[in-house]
């Protein structure tokens, strides 16, 4: 249940969410209906079967938003337009025009909508009440705003804004791989890629490889600039940080897990709560590691 992105939002941390598992059950996820493309909806992070829809330990709260998705091939649907279009022109001698074939688009559509089959899809983010960031588990901007506008529908008001950063990340990275000092706890990974600043310049990506070596200052001489970049926090945490801030193949390491390994829980529900815990925790420390390499923006 680890997650593997982080898109970080911040919000006041004055904020009240002692209502949060009431609100959410107002807008549980429901089976999509027969002519329905998508539903979405707040699902318990254990599972549907679980009475309240989030999982609190602490200042750290685990919601979830869950999905049901038809599968329409677009292919298929036009596959049968034609064929029906061809019928009509053999029997009435003309092509229908755009009008018909939209109308007739409207009727396959559904028609193959209710036996169309479901994709079920679920989002999990993190809202950390102390540090007031929520970290959703998505690669993509938008896929974590709209984990972020259906708690705030659920809500009526989550003042929750995207990380900023108050100094360049393009230069702070570039720097951290020229040889400058990373912040205490963190060191760099065996991945990056760098960019020429113009527009259309090369791009260069690097996998299993030492970033303090030759190859890569001949890169930085002519110009580039990093643009994601391996870290490693504490032999606990690795993962590639973007520009964009976004945070990607976050990966949980044995110094993080050894102590859940050892613990001997046979309980499911027992062991995912410690995962939590542990999840939430080093989540923190990398958020503030974080913050104060790049100043990050405060939200009021």
């Amino acid at each position: 249940m680890f997650f593997r992105n982080l898109t970080l939002f911040r919000f006041p941390t004055s904020l009240d969410f002692s209502d949060l598992d009431a609100q959410l059950a107002q807008a549980p996820l429901k089976p999509v209906g027969p002519l329905e493309m998508s539903s979405r909806g707040f699902i318990n992070p254990f599972g549907r079967s679980e009475q309240v829809a989030s999982h609190r330990v602490e200042d750290a709260i685990w919601v979830s938003v869950g999905g049901e998705d038809k599968i329409l091939p677009g292919a298929v649907v036009n596959d049968l337009l034609a064929r029906k279009l061809d019928e009509i022109e053999a029997r009435e001698g003309r092509r229908p025009g755009g009008k018909t074939r939209k109308r007739l688009k409207d009727d396959l559509l559904h028609e193959l909508l209710p036996r169309a089959f479901v994709k079920p899809s679920r989002i999990d983010a993190l809202l950390d009440l102390k540090a007031g960031f929520i970290a959703v588990d998505a690669s993509s901007r938008k896929s974590a705003e709209n984990v972020v506008s259906e708690l705030r529908g659920v809500m009526g008001s989550f003042p929750a804004m995207p990380v900023n950063a108050e100094v360049a990340p393009r230069a702070i990275l570039t720097g951290w791989i020229a040889g400058e000092p990373l912040p205490e706890g963190l060191s760099l990974g065996e991945e990056c890629e760098m960019k020429d600043p113009i527009d259309g310049g090369a791009i260069v990506k690097c996998q299993h490889q030492q970033l303090r070596c030759e190859e890569i200052d001949k890169h930085l001489e002519a110009g580039k600039q990093v643009t994601k970049l391996a870290l490693i926090l504490d032999e606990h945490v690795s993962l590639v940080l973007g520009e964009d801030l976004i945070i990607r193949k976050l990966k949980f390491l044995e110094g993080a897990v050894d102590a859940l390994e050892n613990g001997g829980n046979d309980d499911l529900r027992a062991e995912l709560d410690a995962r939590f815990a542990l999840m939430s925790a080093e989540v923190r420390r990398l958020f503030f590691v974080l913050e104060g390499a790049l100043k990050l923006s405060k939200v009021e």
